[in-house]
């Protein structure tokens, strides 16, 4: 192990965000004030531009990428994956979105609603009567 690296070998317990009540959902107004205090108290803003953040996810991306390297094809659901590999894939899943997230918060781009108008102009750009695997039977019932 290099000096300062961090080993995953021992579980870790990480307190309930939510005070010890279920949490139902999360939404990204929530992560994006978590992003921005966590950052605030360490003193991190400094660093936060733009350029860097999008460099942070990047690699974040990297990281995710080389779970998935050499693997081929794997099935919907991972059923074949142990839980702390799939653990694993869920911290680096988790990276990738906070990234992104807070690269929005300092773009002032409302990632939401950003995400919402995207879905509905590949709907317009792909309609479904256009698209391989479109079952004409079942949409003239």
């Amino acid at each position: 192990m290099k000096g300062g690296e961090v080993t995953m070998d021992r579980e870790i317990e990480v307190p309930n965000p939510n005070n010890g009540q279920p949490c139902k959902s999360v939404t990204l107004e929530v992560l994006k004030g978590k992003m921005a205090d966590f950052a605030k108290e360490r003193d991190w803003d400094q660093f936060h531009s733009p350029r860097n953040l999008l460099l942070a996810l990047v690699g974040e991306v990297g990281e995710l990428s080389e779970i998935f390297q050499w693997k081929g094809e794997v099935p919907k659901g991972l059923p074949d994956w142990k839980e702390e590999d799939k653990l694993h894939l869920g911290e680096e899943l988790s990276d990738v979105l906070l990234y992104l997230v807070r690269l929005a918060d300092i773009c002032g781009v409302d990632l939401g609603k950003a995400a919402l108008r995207k879905v509905e102009l590949n709907a317009i750009k792909y309609p479904v009567k256009q698209c391989d695997g479109y079952n004409t039977a079942e949409q003239d019932e």
